[in-house]
């Protein structure tokens, strides 16, 4: 589960995808102005490969190395081979987990662009002299893009309102998961926990029925975490979300159907809508059951996320989609501490460490500032 070296930290926030004939001089620079506007670290390629040249690896690095790729598919952006390759690896990136991308459809139908009908089937006839399997590649990427939840010009007044909204809400989720959560777990390997989770949510999945997925944990720290981080990188690609903090309190001493009154009263069920559903605590059969009463309300490709600490609940709940947050492993906190500079008898340390998360995250918190210097664990 855990790896010897630390997670990267992402170079850019935001990669920029885009046919620059069609929008390099009015949408893309409009976006990329904003963007730059608001301290968000973007890559805007400036140059446009001739047909039939690979993609170099600093071009594939920026892309492995951004939190975020805005694809803006526009009229002649399926005629580029070159356009169609990096959203292959674009959409690579997103199937592990280690990206999110933003789909935008400038003067285009999200349909046309998901099943390549009118001017996309004539683009794409144009490239039969290509290798077959190439081709699918690139229609297959192409239809994933366009079942992600995304923005289309067709529904602005203007091009400056959509920059605005999209600038606006890649700030909000940046800021949100710069900030470390209250216990401090996503500081040690999160994106590892990250991936295998996303493995399981598998936002491509074509299965239509509701998909639940448990996080078990005997700490609840860093289930938790996870829950939260999951929900904050992934409740952009849902037309309805909700995350309920905590299931046991907002159940207790009340009726189950208060439970289920609270759901209803967050999350905005319109027919067939793509909805995410978040619920943390989820500690007896009750529960459980009286959130599932909605689940044929939600549309195809939902989600439910729930954590427990009780193993045995999701086995009698039939959930088989499961990831158990393991704790914090002690060489991950060690080079933690090494990172941080802090000086300390690993002996002790490792005693404690041991014992589980909840104590990692005291030994953490004892680091934290203390006015002009630092405690000394000893």
């Amino acid at each position: 589960m855990t790896s010897s070296t630390p997670p990267t930290i992402p170079k850019y926030d935001v990669f920029l995808s885009f046919r620059g004939l069609d929008t390099r001089r009015n949408f893309i620079s409009f976006l990329y102005k904003e963007l730059v506007r608001r301290n968000i670290r973007t890559f805007k390629d400036d140059k446009e490969l001739e047909s039939g040249r690979k993609i170099s690896p600093e071009l594939e690095r920026a892309i492995q190395e951004s939190k975020f790729a805005v694809v803006v598919i526009s009229a002649n952006y399926a005629a580029s081979t070159w356009c169609l390759q990096e959203l292959v690896k674009i959409m690579d990136f997103v199937n592990k987990g280690s990206l999110t991308v933003i789909p935008v459809f400038h003067g285009v139908e999200p349909c046309h662009v998901r099943w390549q009908m009118e001017k996309f089937a004539v683009q794409f006839e144009e490239h039969k002299s290509e290798d077959r399997e190439k081709v699918l590649s690139w229609g297959h990427a192409l239809t994933n893009l366009a079942n992600i939840s995304g923005h289309c010009s067709s529904e602005w007044e203007d091009d400056s309102m959509m920059v605005d909204e999209i600038a606006r809400r890649i700030s909000t989720w940046i800021d949100t998961t710069r900030k470390p959560t209250r216990t401090g777990s996503n500081l040690v390997g999160i994106d590892v926990h990250m991936k295998a989770v996303s493995r399981l949510i598998d936002l491509n999945s074509k299965k239509k029925s509701v998909r639940v997925i448990g996080i078990w944990g005997r700490g609840g720290n860093g289930r938790s975490a996870l829950a939260e981080f999951v929900y904050k990188n992934i409740c952009q690609h849902f037309g309805s979300h909700c995350f309920l903090e905590n299931v046991k309190r907002i159940s207790q001493d009340r009726h189950m159907s208060h439970l289920r009154q609270e759901v209803l009263k967050r999350v905005q069920v319109e027919s067939n809508q793509k909805v995410l559903l978040v619920a943390k605590e989820v500690n007896k059969i009750e529960h459980f059951d009286a959130l599932a009463e909605d689940f044929s309300c939600f549309g195809p490709g939902s989600i439910v996320i729930i954590t427990t600490q009780d193993k045995q609940l999701l086995v009698s709940a039939g959930i088989k989609l499961v990831y158990e947050a393991e704790p914090l492993a002690f060489q991950k906190v060690r080079e933690l501490f090494r990172q941080l500079g802090f000086r300390v008898r690993e002996g002790a340390i490792e005693s404690e460490l041991c014992k589980g998360t909840n104590l990692a995250m005291k030994w953490l918190g004892c680091c934290l500032p203390v006015r002009s210097g630092y405690r000394k664990l000893s």
